[in-house]
């Protein structure tokens, strides 16, 4: 700041008087506390005594006395400050304080000539010194002007984001809650979580680009994981009959507001099952976390345009995919047994067909553009064809198409499951099928995983999987219309400073 002192020059100088005062704020290990903001609003007595800390996020001195909002994260309470009661020492610590500074203050509860619920300061600590201007909007009656809007650094800076943005935080909790929510809901079942590995010498289980690493130790090549599903199907052969872990994927492709390359998945397997345990399944993890979460099973999706209630207490709808590819785009059936004739029939309702490489990829388009959009109430799509679904066993009697679902809510797709193949002569043919579509192009197609098959062939019982998408789930229910706004860290591009 030309001819002035920036605001990092002034608050060091702040930190530096504190310090001759013998108030160094880093100093402190630890603040006994007696309550936390929303325990002394809610169990407010007049003249009680109290202990409380936490973030200066208004900041009033008014000559011998002064006011300050302190906010430990939940909640907001007043503080206020007399300079009789402080004594100097005190008094000028209280001048030096910052919004953004931590803070412990004890005094007797009491209620100002306004009506608000307050502390009454007798002792003074300050427990950090915030160095730079933290962006903490003005707030009245629940709404906060001013505050920190500009999204790339809402992104980038996300603690300024939980510190400012209270719809921010709700979103980004709500996420936090629903994972461990879901973690309840596998435990409670019987089901065994698991670590798989993420560094991995073919990246299979998902038609996606996977990222590349070097391994000093060995030497070679490997990718990080796309998928969980294909290290949990070996622990299903090694006779482990109920399995899932929620953990971290990774795909090299585009950003989106459904998509970051960095994403969380669960995948949940259970030996002797089929698609009608796996729907039931979904249904029961969606009812016990919208309880258990936020309190009821009927939900407002906000984030599906208007606001749509929701009733995650029903049992969800069943419809076939090739019926409502029918109903929603007029292509029939009949027009989707051949590429040539799959082709025409994208191309007449308007979707690019030059790079598409199959009938099922065809389908998939169909889907997403005409019917995805569509499927508000929760809904299972099933009838998936067999050249998109590479690790799903065959419908009986129409071996073209597979015994899998996905889930739908809100229009947009939450999960994916299949009744999986364990017949290994089928996956190996599957996966030549695949290994065939890469050389024609398909950078997506599924590997060829010889040590998955070695698996396979000494043995897996029936088995019903699923996969679902943590971070669409947490948008879907938190309201979210972007990715990032459930991702604490989103992948963001580097800000490139030029050297002088």
């Amino acid at each position: 700041m030309s001819g002035e002192q920036s605001i990092w020059e002034v608050r060091l100088q702040k930190l530096a008087r504190m310090r001759e005062l013998g108030h160094d704020p880093y100093a402190h290990e630890r603040y006994e506390r007696t309550h936390t903001a929303t325990e002394a609003l809610e169990e407010f007595h007049e003249g009680r005594q109290a202990s409380l800390a936490g973030r200066v996020v208004s900041y009033r001195p008014m000559g011998k006395a002064g006011f300050a909002h302190v906010s430990d994260g939940e909640a907001r309470i007043q503080a206020y400050f007399k300079k009789d009661d402080l004594g100097p020492v005190g008094w000028e610590l209280f001048t030096l304080l910052d919004v953004g500074d931590h803070i412990g203050v004890r005094g007797e509860l009491f209620l100002t000539k306004t009506g608000e619920k307050s502390v009454h300061v007798r002792e003074l600590s300050v427990l950090s010194k915030a160095l730079h201007a933290v962006p903490v909007g003005k707030e009245k009656e629940g709404h906060i002007w001013y505050g920190l809007q500009d999204v790339d650094q809402r992104y980038r800076h996300r603690h300024l984001d939980l510190i400012c943005n209270p719809e921010a935080r709700r979103m980004l909790l709500g996420r936090a809650r629903i994972v461990s929510a879901v973690r309840r809901f596998m435990d409670g079942r019987g089901f065994l979580e698991v670590e798989t590995p993420i560094l991995q010498v073919e990246a299979g289980g998902a038609a996606a680009t996977p990222f590349l690493t070097h391994y000093r130790a060995y030497d070679m090549q490997v990718k990080l994981r796309i998928s969980l599903e294909l290290y949990l199907k070996r622990i299903l052969c090694g006779d482990v009959p109920k399995v899932y872990e929620l953990s971290r994927c990774f795909r090299n492709e585009g950003i989106s507001n459904r998509h970051n390359p960095e994403f969380t998945m669960l995948e949940f397997y259970e030996a002797y099952v089929g698609l009608e345990e796996m729907m039931e399944a979904v249904e029961e993890l969606f009812r016990s976390v919208c309880q258990s979460v936020f309190g009821t099973k009927v939900m407002d999706l906000a984030a599906a345009g208007p606001a749509v209630r929701v009733d995650f207490g029903k049992p969800w709808r069943r419809v076939d995919l090739l019926e409502e590819i029918e109903l929603h785009s007029g292509v029939k059936a009949s027009e989707l047994q051949d590429l040539p004739t799959a082709k025409k029939a994208l191309e007449r309702v308007g979707v690019p067909a030059a790079k598409e490489h199959s009938v099922g990829g065809i389908i998939e388009k169909l889907l997403e553009r005409f019917v995805e959009p569509l499927l508000i109430e929760p809904t299972f799509v099933v009838g998936y064809p067999i050249e998109i679904s590479p690790l799903a066993k065959k419908e009986r009697g129409n071996p073209k198409f597979t015994r899998r679902f996905e889930g739908f809510v809100g229009g947009r797709e939450v999960c994916n499951a299949f009744s999986e193949i364990n017949d290994p002569i089928d996956q190996r043919e599957r996966f030549e099928a695949q290994v065939a579509q890469r050389k024609a192009g398909n950078e997506e197609a599924h590997p060829m995983d010889e040590d998955f098959l070695f698996a396979l062939e000494c043995g897996m019982p029936p088995t019903g999987g699923c996969g679902i998408g943590i971070d669409r789930v947490a948008m879907l229910l938190t309201g979210a219309d972007h990715i990032r706004e459930v991702l604490f860290f989103p992948t963001m591009k580097p800000i490139r400073h030029e050297e002088p």
